[in-house]
């Protein structure tokens, strides 16, 4: 079992200040789901199933913060994110902290408890090593992570966060996309008695996750998913390029799986083509000295000594 402690950070921070008021309702809607999504896929790169979940939502204004578009939108995101991946809501504290918050700010946090299936261990990397192949699966956008360089691009783009992008769509409609709840697919991945070695939620940090096992592997990468366009419009906007955006953002893969066999591989992008997500073999674990990624059809290299965070002893 476990316990899950998770912040949504400033995701709720990145929109323009005259949204009207469904705007306003599909946006905290969206939050909703986000704050769900970061609770609960951490869970799930081990196994649980998440059981109950708690919010905890600070403010120094309560007054201006709890609005009706806010209390519609967020508490309906929240409930359906909930449903879909299989959890009750506990409710939470809403505390009014009039010295410590910046007016008119919120602060979104919860934790999670979580069991795993009967009979299965936690997936905790341990099996993990050289000839494992990856699965990537979909994300919607950043979901949760990489909203301070987006914020600050905001403040430099003509339109703000009404910039169209290409396809029309507004810039912070594109940020703020419903995250992807990858539980019910890690759920039916064991269900079926697949036992993947690992499994990542590619959150912060960017692609560097998915060398996160504290092992000398490198993570070889030969087939991308499809770049969402909110990626693609930023990475022209920003320095660095590719490797940066790869750094910092899920580049559209919000999830791995390591598995022992292809044919595991096979069937778990079968099971999330049935979850209406799509899915990829993206590539291989090798031997190495290091821990490295290898994306080979970008040309790029991400070196575990830049990355400290490690899973595993």
């Amino acid at each position: 079992m476990t316990l899950v402690p998770e912040g949504l950070g400033t995701a709720d921070d990145t929109r323009p200040d005259d949204l009207s008021e469904e705007e306003l309702r599909r946006f905290w809607w969206n939050i909703g789901i986000k704050i769900i999504s970061c609770l609960t896929n951490d869970a799930a790169t081990s196994g649980m199933q998440t059981i109950l979940l708690g919010l905890y939502l600070p403010s120094s204004t309560p007054e201006t913060i709890f609005t009706p578009a806010f209390l519609d939108g967020f508490l309906d995101g929240v409930v359906e994110g909930c449903k879909r991946v299989g959890c009750v809501y506990l409710s939470g504290e809403t505390p009014q902290l009039k010295t410590k918050m910046i007016p008119g700010r919120l602060d979104i946090a919860g934790s999670v408890f979580g069991v795993m299936p009967a009979g299965v261990a936690p997936i905790d990397s341990s099996r993990l090593d050289a000839g494992n192949t990856i699965v990537l699966i979909e994300s919607s956008g950043p979901h949760e992570n990489g909203f301070t360089p987006l914020r600050k691009l905001a403040e430099s783009l003509p339109g703000g966060y009404r910039t169209k992008l290409p396809s029309g769509q507004e810039f912070w409609e594109a940020m703020n996309a419903a995250s992807y709840l990858y539980t019910p697919l890690v759920q039916a991945v064991l269900g079926e008695g697949i036992r993947p070695t690992a499994m990542e939620n590619i959150t912060g940090h960017g692609w560097q996750k998915l060398m996160r096992s504290v092992k000398p592997l490198r993570y070889v990468i030969e087939t991308m998913l499809p770049v969402p366009e909110i990626f693609t419009f930023v990475e022209s906007h920003l320095e660095g390029g590719a490797e940066t955006m790869l750094s910092v953002f899920n580049y559209g893969a919000g999830f791995a799986f390591y598995t022992e066999s292809e044919q595991d591989a096979e069937r778990i992008v079968l099971l999330a083509r049935e979850h209406q997500l799509s899915a990829a073999i993206a590539g291989r674990v090798e031997a190495s000295l290091s821990r490295e990624v290898v994306i080979e059809p970008l040309g790029v290299t991400l070196k575990g000594d830049s990355f400290g965070i490690a899973r595993g002893v």
